[in-house]
């Protein structure tokens, strides 16, 4: 049986505005779960305590099925300016979000447990953390084996905690930033579609600037539904991952 999972990346008060449209067609459709990946403190100005209609909105989302997830803390690189061309690249160019990609394993036990602690005050469940821009230091790596996560994930793989064997997920996302990089996205996905055909699972992970454009958000609209029709299950994330151990152990 294959699958389709829905995620929308950097969910936060700020954001749900940008998603709401979007979530509204999808709910319109039917039962297709999604995974949210929340942001306790977005940009050190959209901490989750002073939003409680936005925490009342999640607990709706929890009862229609969907899975939340922790995203980093601030979803912001505050960390000292870079020393190296690579280093420059990866937190100035590739992406300015990089929170967790310099952090030393008490820094990033420090971030985790403070956002754990927000989903604990909310009684919100939590079984997986995507670092912002899918970036981690081996210190993050390290503090992920210290805490009560089921699964992280890359761009292509979700990985079981604490010993992070792989299971392979691979993911549609776009740069939606500007025309051009729409159009290449558009390009680059539909490729990725057709090559993934016989995959047993398909990713699609969404960005708040892609609800921005109509193009991007019809995109994805579209490819959800194409993918359902082609008889593939929404799932959530951890779903996916309880289905893979519950396949690896009957093997």
């Amino acid at each position: 049986m294959a699958e389709v999972l829905l995620v929308l990346h950097d969910v936060s008060p700020e954001s749900w505005e940008h998603y709401k449209p979007f979530v509204d067609a999808v709910d319109a459709i039917g039962e297709v779960p999604m995974t949210l990946l929340v942001v306790p403190d977005f940009h050190h100005h959209n901490h989750l305590h002073n939003f409680p209609a936005f925490r009342r909105m999640m607990d709706t989302r929890l009862a229609r099925g969907d899975e939340l997830a922790l995203h980093g803390f601030y979803h912001a690189d505050d960390g000292p300016m870079p020393h190296t061309p690579r280093e420059y690249f990866m937190r100035r160019v590739y992406t300015w979000e990089g929170e967790f990609y310099q952090l030393s394993e008490a820094e990033a036990l420090m971030r985790l447990e403070a956002g754990l602690e927000v989903f604990a005050r909310n009684d919100w469940p939590v079984q997986g953390f995507v670092a912002p821009a899918w970036l981690m230091s081996e210190g993050t790596r390290r503090a992920l084996q210290r805490v009560p996560l089921s699964y992280t994930s890359s761009p292509q793989h979700l990985y079981r905690l604490p010993d992070f064997s792989e299971i392979p997920a691979p993911g549609l996302v776009w740069s939606a930033g500007s025309a051009w990089r729409r159009g290449l996205s558009k390009v680059v996905n539909d490729w990725r579609q057709q090559k993934w055909q016989q995959a047993d699972c398909i990713r699609l992970g969404l960005h708040p600037v892609d609800m921005q454009h109509d193009y991007a958000r019809q995109y994805w609209l579209d490819t959800l539904q194409r993918l359902l029709d082609q008889g593939r299950t929404p799932l959530t994330k951890f779903a996916w991952v309880q289905r893979q151990a519950l396949a690896r152990n009957a093997a």
